[in-house]
């Protein structure tokens, strides 16, 4: 869970617990990564805080990475930063299609997987599907950079379920985006992530030649055994093509994760991407480009062997 330390508070001495003559000049955000192991950065103020029926919620103005949004203490996205993880979901999946002309989103509700989608000039009907619509209402309303996203004619919002909401639709997609917290255990989005999910729900709904493609926690040399490798050894079970990728991300003090999966072959190369970009994507990557793929996709052999 994250906490927001005041100015002048005093720093406590990690033997003994005692108070210790050192003060903070400002306010810090605190998260736990994990047991012994804290991230912290100082703030500029705090913007919003509140809460829904499922989460809490805060916006942060810090001093290193911008306005972070910041969900059940977790980090969510960082405006310095966030391109990075939201090119890499997307891009690499509507990319590798040949015609992707209807997305749907599980999750999503901060908007800026949809703002990267809709920079697609071949998507015609994009479903964002977030179970809470406070955070949905509380994004459209913080966070300028994605307005456009949220008025974009092609843009359908639904709160629901996605689970519920993929078994009840009759339509099939190009892309299915899986943009949802990581799966823990007991979590709301567990079963979001299970071969049964997988098997049963996501990939009937995929068109012909769909590409399926979700965010996958941690991936970095010590963390890509929490969930990165699990949820590829389990789409690998399903799906006849599967690529995983990662990227740092510097406002998570960590490698990220995602993972695509296909039953038609994901190859093109760093050319062939890099020209699909320049004929199908609107205004310019500030990180994604098929060399940068290449890189991504070319896993270290601590990762490789897992």
């Amino acid at each position: 869970m994250g906490d927001i330390s005041l100015p002048n508070e005093l720093i406590s001495n990690g033997n003994n617990g005692h108070a210790v003559g050192v003060q903070r000049k400002s306010c810090w955000y605190e998260e736990e990564i994990e047991e012994n192991l804290r991230w912290c950065f100082a703030l500029k103020s705090i913007l919003h805080t509140g809460a829904s029926q499922y989460q809490d919620i805060q916006l942060l103005d810090t001093k290193p990475f911008g306005k972070a949004l910041v969900i059940d203490g977790k980090l969510q996205s960082a405006e310095i930063d966030e391109f990075i993880y939201h090119e890499s979901l997307v891009h690499p999946a509507l990319l590798n299609h040949p015609n992707p002309k209807t997305i749907f989103i599980m999750g999503g509700g901060e908007g800026s997987t949809a703002r990267e989608i809709l920079r697609h000039k071949a998507v015609e009907k994009l479903i964002m599907c977030d179970i809470d619509e406070e955070v949905v209402d509380f994004c459209k309303s913080h966070l300028v950079v994605n307005k456009e996203a949220f008025h974009d004619p092609r843009l359908e919002l639904i709160i629901n379920d996605a689970r519920a909401e993929l078994e009840t639709r009759e339509e099939l997609y190009d892309v299915i985006i899986g943009d949802l917290a990581d799966p823990i255990e007991g979590g709301p989005c567990y079963q979001l992530y299970t071969k049964s999910f997988y098997e049963f729900i996501v990939k009937p709904k995929l068109n012909q030649g769909g590409i399926f493609v979700t965010q996958a926690g941690p991936a970095g040399i010590f963390s890509h055994t929490e969930v990165f490798s699990c949820i590829y050894n389990t789409l690998r079970q399903v799906f006849k093509y599967v690529v995983p990728y990662s990227a740092h991300i510097p406002s998570y003090a960590d490698t990220w994760g995602w993972v695509m999966a296909s039953d038609s072959p994901i190859i093109l190369t760093a050319d062939e991407l890099d020209l699909r970009i320049k004929q199908r994507i609107e205004g310019e990557n500030r990180y994604f480009d098929g060399k940068t793929f290449t890189s991504a996709s070319t896993l270290s052999k601590a990762v490789r062997k897992s």
